[in-house]
């Protein structure tokens, strides 16, 4: 946890300029790697997203890349029985991401290739997805467990330069993560099942973690592909 507590700034996709300053000032000699963390269906993705557009176009390069993509197979988590508990800190291989991370913090040649977790129909991660190339001089990664303080997710602080908290109202974030699971082909009790059990379990958990962030944000605005209303 950062010694005098963490720094707390205002958000929307359309005002990200306090955040871009923030990276902008963190950048020197060699790459920026900051790690984007919160609750399911907090924003992560979205706000990577509007930060990497932004920067893009302030002519700095900048990969995104998601924790994830690490989520163990559909067929692994049934073999573990593991399957309705998808999204628990257990069912991600979370030595495969500390190598992706050390991976891109070392790296000077060559390209970089990182998995992708596919949504909707698919539900399934998908490897070698995402080119990080030498010369990307900012890495956004997002997740739900980048400060969990148990092993080993308790080493990736010391792999990011610094670890950012997104935080949006528990109603908004119900309502979103309904809309996903709904969007995916679940049926609304199925969906219901998810988001009122796994991923409020797992959104519990994250919130312990919220203080040990060096910055946290507070996330107003979903995309309004994925905003649905009058789903329960």
């Amino acid at each position: 946890m950062p010694a005098t507590g963490p720094v707390r700034f205002r958000a929307t996709a359309e005002h990200l300029d306090d955040l871009l300053a923030r990276i902008q000032r963190l950048r020197g000699a060699g790459r920026v790697i900051v790690g984007v963390t919160g609750p399911p269906g907090a924003g992560k993705s979205t706000l990577t997203a509007a930060l990497a557009q932004a920067l893009r176009a302030e002519q700095v390069r900048c990969a995104v890349v998601g924790m994830d993509g690490f989520h163990l197979a559909q067929a692994e988590l049934e073999r573990l029985g593991r399957a309705e508990r998808k999204g628990a800190p257990d069912t991600f291989d979370a030595d495969g991401y500390l190598a992706l991370l050390h991976r891109l913090r070392r790296q000077t040649t060559g390209t970089v290739y990182a998995p992708f977790y596919v949504r909707g129909a698919v539900e399934q991660p998908i490897g070698s997805a995402v080119p990080v190339h030498p010369d990307d001089e900012v890495v956004l990664t997002e997740g739900n467990y980048l400060l969990l303080p148990t092993a080993p997710w308790d080493q990736v602080p010391g792999l990011v330069k610094e670890t950012w908290y997104v935080h949006t109202a528990a109603d908004v974030r119900r309502e979103w993560l309904l809309a996903r699971h709904l969007a995916g082909g679940k049926s609304h009790a199925q969906a219901l099942a998810f988001t009122d059990g796994s991923d409020a379990a797992n959104a519990a958990l994250v919130a312990t973690t919220r203080n040990r962030a060096d910055v946290i944000i507070d996330w107003e605005q979903l995309p309004s592909h994925e905003t649905s209303r009058n789903l329960t």
